[in-house]
């Protein structure tokens, strides 16, 4: 969603032992950078649902929501105020699959190793590794620090 500028962003890093999902995007505003699955929240869209539709469209895989490591502000590449909620997520069915033509890879990464990236491999590579070092540190909050669907939209 985007009014004035602003941008909402739901993202999850998906965990399996001590491994995270990243996918290769391939968008006017990313071309061939490394991110965790993520996109816009829709109008009227809770937040939780937003991030799960996410993963699903552009990985294939189910997640159940464990926790988040908070929000983020700050001004994109595109020039954008974009308010991003990050979330942590397991998998819990689907399958591994890149439907999504603007998503040209995958691969599961030690965490650890993320922070060795460049940061010209990185899509907003300064919010990515404050995500990193976030998790690393295990700043993990509860996911029920957010209140779902508090409005039911337009209709």
């Amino acid at each position: 969603m985007s009014q004035d500028g602003i941008v909402l962003i739901a993202s999850v890093s998906i965990l399996s032992n001590d491994k995270v999902l990243m996918i290769k995007e391939n968008k006017p505003t990313a071309v061939l950078k490394w991110n965790f699955p993520s996109g816009h929240i829709e109008y009227g869209e809770d937040i939780l649902y937003s991030a799960q539709r996410e993963v699903k469209e552009e990985t294939g895989l189910d997640v159940k929501l464990i926790g988040t490591t908070g929000v983020y502000n700050f001004i994109s590449n595109t020039n954008h105020q974009v308010i991003l909620f990050h979330f942590i997520g397991e998998v819990t069915g689907g399958t591994l699959s890149l439907e999504d033509e603007e998503i040209t890879d995958s691969k599961w990464i030690k965490m650890k190793d993320l922070l060795a990236f460049e940061n010209e491999e990185l899509r907003e590579p300064h919010v990515l590794k404050q995500i990193l070092t976030n998790l690393l540190e295990e700043n993990i909050y509860s996911i029920s620090v957010i209140n779902e669907q508090l409005f039911k939209g337009p209709n």
